[in-house]
């Protein structure tokens, strides 16, 4: 049986061993003085070299950096992430070429403006969070020794103009969901102001009928991860403030407690249909 000496490299299309040509026992010296010069005279393929000088693609570290951050990120947040890198981000500097090392602010700012041309700016400052983040990274690592999203200033924020519903519209609104499954949602939103994820997340455990409150503690949420749509139920909300407790005002608890009443007569009505079905079948 011949040793095999284990020589260190990352190219795929090479063997990790060759043989030394010593038999097992008797040789380990001989065998790590043959290792060390195979080591000092390993060369990569040519068309490995250039590659291998001029550093890691940043498009490549973007999606490297990524799937490393996944564990540390929330979920919502690792999905936007992937769909800004996978349809913006990546694809405009995979077309540059531009290494990691090689990245520059001018570089940075030239996608800020190119992207500035089709989409408007609050987007843009989200394409900028990613890239800062992923670029401090690089320097903790030791990747590189200054962030060059650091020398760019991102764009000013859009200003917000919130639109409110007035009595007629949430009138005509509650009108068009009464009687379906998306009826109570709508209508806690629509009173309490709550987001999307927090009246789809409202539970029961979370409305004391005894002290009269409502607690938003619970959210659900759709992003795509995979590139499939996944439904995620958290305990938290979207911010701490978010995490509210709110009065339950005296037509919410009535309508609550109605739909209770409702759904028990319901199941109440189910089961003794099932009971009469059973016995004439008897």
């Amino acid at each position: 049986m011949r040793r095999r000496t284990q020589i260190a490299h990352s190219h795929p299309k090479i063997v990790s061993w060759i043989p030394t040509g010593y038999l097992i026992r008797g040789n380990k010296k001989k065998a790590e003085a043959f290792l060390m010069e195979q080591r000092q005279t390993f060369q990569l393929p040519a068309e490995d070299t250039e590659a291998v000088e001029k550093g890691e693609l940043f498009a490549d570290y973007l999606e490297r950096w990524l799937k490393i951050a996944k564990s540390t990120i929330a979920i919502t947040t690792y999905s936007s992430y992937d769909g800004m890198m996978k349809s913006t981000i990546v694809p405009w500097f995979r077309k540059t070429g531009v290494t990691i090392t090689e990245l520059t602010a001018q570089d940075i700012q030239d996608f800020y403006t190119a992207q500035l041309a089709r989409v408007k700016s609050n987007t843009v400052i989200h394409y900028h969070a990613l890239i800062h983040r992923a670029l401090k990274y690089a320097v903790k690592t030791d990747q590189l020794s200054v962030n060059p999203a650091d020398k760019v200033d991102r764009p000013r924020k859009n200003g917000f103009q919130p639109a409110f519903y007035d009595k007629d519209e949430i009138n005509q609104l509650l009108a068009c969901v009464k009687g379906t499954l998306i009826e109570t949602p709508v209508m806690l939103a629509a009173f309490y102001g709550l987001r999307c994820s927090e009246a789809v997340g409202l539970r029961w455990n979370s409305i004391d009928f005894q002290q009269n409150t409502i607690t938003i503690q619970h959210t659900v949420i759709a992003c795509r991860l995979s590139g499939k749509y996944e439904v995620i139920a958290r305990d938290t909300t979207k911010t701490k403030s978010s995490r509210r407790t709110l009065p339950l005002a005296a037509p919410i608890r009535k309508y609550l407690l109605n739909t209770i009443f409702a759904f028990v007569c319901a199941i109440c009505l189910c089961l003794f249909d099932f009971v009469v079905r059973s016995f004439h079948l008897a």
